[in-house]
């Protein structure tokens, strides 16, 4: 009986305390929304709307409230939120969500090494023609293979030539003449004999018959019905033109000889890199396919004409070669250390935006504002920096990601700017000019004309 009696008389006393306590939290809710209004109004009142823009179209700009095309309330740009120019804040978190990085600008050293390839040629001086000065028949050809290792003096060929038979019967019957006038009480006709010989011996030299070769046929007075070709040069056969059995006529090209033990190596520099390259600059080559040691030189001379087909210019580096293992035509790497300049400022090569004639960077200012601006650029180094010589200062950062969004940005509070800028009043004087010109009261005629009439 008690306790439905007490749950009877407690009940109305909890509904009350609820009640009031439900009273003053709505009395201090009421309270902080009041304040919050005050002072979310006051801010707005110290701020000053600048435009209206569409949130989802930057480029829909009102002077007042309204719609956009979207159906969308215009949203209010103050003016301590519009950047003046092309500058640019944003806020550290949002910068940081784009993955926003800079770089500081240094003042260094640049070197630049140009890589690029070559083919492998002859030592042009070192190539010679073998010419036939007599014409005949090919009876042995002992040379006959290309790329065969010839010494000075080995034997090239046997010709037949009645040229050479009856010069052989002449230098015998010289001889046979300076022996029986040796003894002659005549000292001329003894010279005379003498300096016979000595012409019979120097036609057979002009057609390259060995001095050997012409003692014998001396010593033995036997006509021989072939004579040997001999080698003046040494090196490889890099052409052949003659066969066994063949005909040949006085000036015929027989065989080029090519001298492999010092070689050429061409480069190929493109017009781009041209200012960079210069006589007498280090350079090496590897071949591609074996890891033997760089070979190092000094770049000897720069062709001054473009090659027609791959649009570049030959660098020439010319590299001894007693091994024989740098053969002609083959490809190799090539890597010149081209000119090193120092105390130059640089930034990171992905920091400047190229827009073809002019390259941008973007500076940061602090504070997340960022300035865009024109720089010059020069060389670009091999770690990766690029050379600036105009438009920033040492000691300055620069953005090196996501700075294809600012410069979007960028031109596009530069277009706002300019589209809100106001327009220039036309100036006074035309403004009067225009209504003398077009007023209702008539010009005052001037004293000349009064006195006139």
């Amino acid at each position: 009986m008690r306790k439905p009696l007490f749950r009877l008389l407690t009940l109305p006393l909890a509904v009350g305390i609820s009640a009031v306590l439900l009273w003053m939290v709505a009395a201090v809710a009421r309270h902080d929304l009041v304040r919050f209004e005050l002072v979310g109004s006051a801010q707005a009142a110290e701020k000053k709307i600048k435009y209206w823009v569409a949130p989802m179209d930057p480029t829909f700009i009102r002077d007042e409230p309204g719609k956009s095309p979207m159906g969308m309330d215009l949203v209010p740009v103050y003016e301590d939120e519009g950047n003046s120019g092309s500058t640019i804040s944003i806020d550290p978190v949002t910068a940081q969500n784009m993955g926003v990085r800079t770089a500081a600008v240094v003042k260094g050293d640049i070197s630049r090494r140009i890589r690029t390839v070559g083919i492998i040629g002859f030592d042009e001086p070192e190539q010679y023609s073998v010419n036939a000065k007599i014409g005949g028949w090919v009876e042995t050809l002992y040379v006959n293979q290309t790329g065969q290792q010839v010494k000075k003096g080995q034997k090239l060929l046997e010709i037949y030539s009645p040229e050479l038979v009856t010069a052989q019967q002449e230098l015998i019957l010289a001889r046979q003449n300076l022996d029986a006038l040796a003894t002659s009480r005549f000292a001329e006709i003894a010279e005379g004999a003498k300096r016979l010989l000595e012409a019979s011996r120097r036609r057979l030299q002009l057609w390259d018959i060995s001095a050997g070769q012409i003692a014998q046929i001396e010593q033995t007075g036997e006509v021989q019905k072939t004579l040997t070709l001999k080698s003046p040069y040494q090196g490889i056969v890099s052409m052949k033109m003659v066969n066994e059995g063949m005909f040949i006529k006085p000036g015929m090209a027989l065989f080029e000889i090519s001298d492999i033990s010092r070689v050429w190596v061409y480069a190929d520099i493109y017009e781009s890199e041209l200012p960079f390259v210069k006589v007498g600059q280090q350079a090496s080559v590897t071949l591609p396919y074996a890891s033997e040691k760089p070979r190092f030189a000094k770049l000897t001379y720069l062709y001054p004409y473009v090659d027609p087909k791959t649009r570049t210019v030959k660098a020439r580096i010319e590299f001894d070669n007693l091994d024989l293992s740098l053969r002609p035509d083959m490809y190799v790497n090539v890597e010149i250390q081209a000119d090193r300049r120092s105390g130059v400022l640089s930034v990171p090569a992905e920091a400047v935006i190229n827009a073809g004639e002019s390259q941008t960077v973007f500076v940061s200012l602090g504070e997340g504002k960022f300035e865009p601006r024109k720089v010059k650029t020069g060389v670009q180094g091999d770690d990766g920096r690029l050379e600036i010589r105009e438009g920033v200062a040492a000691g300055e950062k620069v953005v090196t990601s996501a700075q294809f969004l600012f410069d979007s940005e960028s031109r596009l509070r530069e277009a706002i700017a300019k589209m809100l800028a106001p327009k220039d009043a036309e100036p006074a004087e035309a403004q009067g000019d225009m209504e003398d010109l077009f007023g209702d009261d008539p010009p005052t005629p001037s004293k000349d004309l009064e006195d006139l009439f």
